[in-house]
This record gives structure tokens, C-alpha cells and sequence, in this order.
């Protein structure tokens, strides 16, 4: 990935076909142009399908043909989910594929006939004509071991969230049937818990046992010892509970829906993270990224997940950018405006920096002191959040030379590196 706009626009020369695609889920419309805006023929409308994608091509070779032109650039707009199949059809048929903002497209719409009308039609010609002015980003369409690591995680985030969800509708049930439970169980997902929650939920249901039967179906599942004492105080807490007492019936059938669904996300991530574990050791660097204190495989896995292929990138700069940690300023004259971050790019990748350094300021011994020493140097301190990022941006500098070069981690190193005499002093 190039950020270099003088480059992209050499991209368009004289002898290029500049072709702008309007991004639909069934159906696509393309307008074709010169790199000065002049349009060739009219507009084309084609099927997301095998069919509408070869009548795209071959009316891109006839353009080509016709106005004799050498090469062919196809700029887009990144439509959630339904642009990946026809880029990746032309990248099979050798055609450059550029990407366009989408924000981009919504701003200058009405540059050419001062109207805000928006259609299919018009809206391809402005891709075009961004295209032609070198407004576009290079896609980083991932393949083969990449492809299937992104997948993956973007998979291992869905069930995350179903699992979160699982979980906050069983503690929907403890709040309302048996508000007392949890003073009993630390958490309800112990396995002692589990089999409490499965087989008598209900304080009415746990007052018909004895504690000695109690302990009995306990002992089914726990394997280490689980006493009479907390028996008895289960059923305390459930002679003096306050819970609902009605549709308690349909409540504990679904509460034993929400059990299934809890065990059955609980076993597809644990199957999923042996497959992430295998995905990664195909990818080199990976054992020398792992290396960090405090970064681990989820974190490495995420990261590549975002980035793709490390050899596409001559900067961590670009990594820097792509995560929209990048600087902005709003500046006027006399004015100096607030600096912070673009948050333009992954939001993932971001979200991704951003967690794993909270633990990694509290854990890692280098980490902890640059974060002390930003927070608290004499000249320009800055504040906690932006310390942490700050030093997300670090971590990619140090991730990307640790995947480049495939050396291990050195603490010692990243400390010689900071060249400011106070931070020995905190240290």
C-alpha cells in the first residue's frame, strides 16, 4: 500500500481506460472516461452474477479497443460486502481495482451540476472522475493463509458477541427468579453453578432438597470438593429469596435453551482458536511477535487479520494510517486548532491497539515505564489517553520490525532506543 498521491495519479495516463462502478447488491452501473473526464459510450448496467460480470468486461475491452487504450483502472466504492466478488473477479482478469471513500463520493457529487441529486448513474461518473484525480486507495485484498485468519477472527468476534449476549440473558434470569444466587457462587458459570442452574435453578426447587442431595449432583460434575457448607448456604439464600415466582416454569426452559447455546459458542471458540493457532504458525514472524510480554495469540491474530501480508508495506507509517491513528490539526492563521487522530481506517485495528495496551502498560516493564514517563515529563505531558496511544503507535512500529526482520523482542533495546536522558531517571 502506496499513501503517495503524485504516485497515483501517474497511474492515470493518457493511454488509460478510467472506469467508475457503482456498487449495488443485484444490480451494478459503470461509466468509462479518458484521464481528462472526457466519457466514452453510455452508461452500463450488469448483474452481480457470472453473466453481468463478463458483459462488464467486454464492454471494458471494447472501450479499451475502440479509444486505443493500453491498460484499464476500475475505482469503487467499498459497499459493505457486495464489492469483494466483482474485485475479485477482475484482479483473476489481471484489471486494476481501486477503491473510493465513500464520504468522498457524497462531497463532490455536486461539483459537476451543482445539484445534490443522487442516482446510480451519477454517482459512477464522480467515481470516475476520482479516480482520475488520484482520490483513491489501493484495496488490500487478502489471500490464502490471510484471507482465512481474517475470516476467522471476524468469526471469532460474532461469537464473542453471541456469547455476551448468552450471558447477559442467564444473568437476566439469576436477577429476576433468584436475585440471591450469586452471593452464594462467585460467578454462575463455575461448573458446581452450571449444574445447580441446570437441574434446580428455582429457590422453591432447591428447598425441596437436602443439602446431603445437593451435594450429591454437585459431585456428578466437580470433580474437586465441594462441601456441605455451601449447600446449606444455597439453601439460606433460597428460603429468604425475593425472585419472581410466576412463569417460572417457561423461565427454566428457556434458561436451559440459554445453557445449551452457552456450551455449545464456549466449545466453537475453543475449536476455533485450535485452527487460529495452526493458521498463524504458517505465517513467519509470528513466534517473534508472540515474543512481546502481554501480546498474545488473539492479539497477533487480530493484527494480522487487519494488516494482511507484512511485504506490502514498506513503512509501519502506512499500518499507522490504516488504523487511523494518524495526526490531524485544525489550523487557521493565529488559530491553533486541537491535534488528534484521524480514526480514518480499520476501526478494528484500532479497537485491537487499544485493548491490548491496557494490560500491556499495567504488565510489560518497558511498556509501564514509557507510559509513566509521557504522563509525567516535564515538557509537554501528555494525558493518560493519549499516552496509550502513543505508545499503539509504538507497538506497530515495534510489530511491524519484529514481523519484517523475525527477531525476538528486546526490552533493553527498546529502552536504549528512547533517547531522553529523564526516562533513565524513571525507570
Amino acid at each position: 500500500m502506496n499513501y503517495n498521491r503524485n504516485r497515483k495519479i501517474r497511474q492515470v495516463k493518457i493511454s488509460t481506460l478510467v472506469v467508475g462502478v457503482d456498487i449495488a447488491k443485484k444490480n451494478h452501473v459503470a461509466r468509462g472516461q479518458d484521464y481528462r473526464g472526457i466519457e466514452y459510450g453510455k452508461a452500463l448496467s450488469f448483474t452481480n452474477s457470472d453473466e453481468g460480470f463478463d458483459k462488464f468486461l467486454k464492454w471494458m475491452c471494447e472501450l479499451k479497443d475502440k479509444h486505443e487504450k493500453e491498460d484499464i483502472i476500475v475505482g469503487m466504492e467499498p459497499t459493505g460486502h457486495y464489492w469483494l466478488n466483482l474485485a475479485q473477479f477482475l484482479k483473476r482478469n489481471k484489471t486494476k481495482v481501486v477503491l473510493i471513500n465513500p464520504s468522498h463520493t457524497k462531497k463532490s457529487k455536486e461539483l459537476d451540476d451543482n445539484s445534490p441529486t443522487k442516482n446510480d448513474k451519477k454517482d459512477a461518473k464522480v467515481i470516475a472522475q476520482l479516480v482520475k484525480d488520484g482520490r483513491y486507495s489501493e484495496p488490500n485484498i487478502l489471500v490464502g493463509v490471510y484471507a482465512d485468519i481474517r475470516v476467522a477472527m471476524t468469526h471469532m468476534e460474532r461469537l464473542n458477541k453471541d456469547l455476551q449476549r448468552v450471558k447477559g440473558k442467564v444473568h437476566q434470569f439469576i436477577d429476576k427468579y433468584f436475585p440471591e444466587y450469586l452471593t452464594v457462587f462467585k460467578s454462575w458459570e463455575g461448573k458446581a453453578s452450571l449444574v445447580t442452574l441446570k437441574e434446580f435453578p428455582l429457590p422453591d426447587e432447591i428447598l425441596k432438597m437436602t443439602p446431603e442431595e445437593i451435594v450429591l449432583e454437585w459431585k456428578k460434575e466437580v470433580k474437586r470438593a465441594v462441601g456441605i457448607k455451601r449447600a446449606k448456604k444455597l439453601k439460606k439464600a433460597a428460603k429468604r429469596s425475593v425472585g419472581l415466582t410466576e412463569g417460572t416454569q417457561i423461565a427454566k426452559f428457556e434458561l436451559s435453551y440459554l445453557l445449551t447455546q452457552y456450551e455449545m459458542i464456549k466449545y466453537q471458540i475453543e475449536q476455533l482458536m485450535i485452527k487460529i493457532k495452526g493458521l498463524i504458525k504458517k505465517v513467519s514472524g509470528t513466534k517473534a511477535m508472540l515474543s512481546i510480554k502481554g501480546v498474545g495469540i488473539k492479539t497477533v491474530a487480530g493484527f494480522i487479520s487487519e494488516v494482511g501480508d507484512i511485504n506490502g508495506y514498506a513503512h509501519p507509517r502506512q499500518i499507522q494510517k490504516l488504523a487511523g491513528l494518524n495526526l490531524m490539526e485544525n489550523s487557521s492563521g493565529q488559530h491553533k486548532g486541537r491535534t488528534c487522530i484521524t480514526k480514518r481506517g480499520r476501526a478494528k485495528l484500532r479497537a485491537l491497539l487499544y485493548r491490548v495496551m491496557l494490560p500491556l502498560v499495567a504488565k510489560n516493564e518497558e511498556f509501564k515505564t514509557l507510559h509513566e514517563y509521557y504522563t509525567t515529563r516535564p515538557n509537554n505531558p501528555l494525558k493518560k489517553k493519549q499516552s496509550l496511544i502513543a505508545l499503539c503507535c509504538k507497538l506497530i512500529r515495534i510489530l511491524f520490525a519484529l514481523w519484517k526482520k523475525q527477531v525476538e523482542y528486546d526490552g533493553e533495546k527498546l529502552m536504549k532506543d528512547i533517547k531522553c536522558s529523564n526516562l533513565q531517571g524513571v525507570a
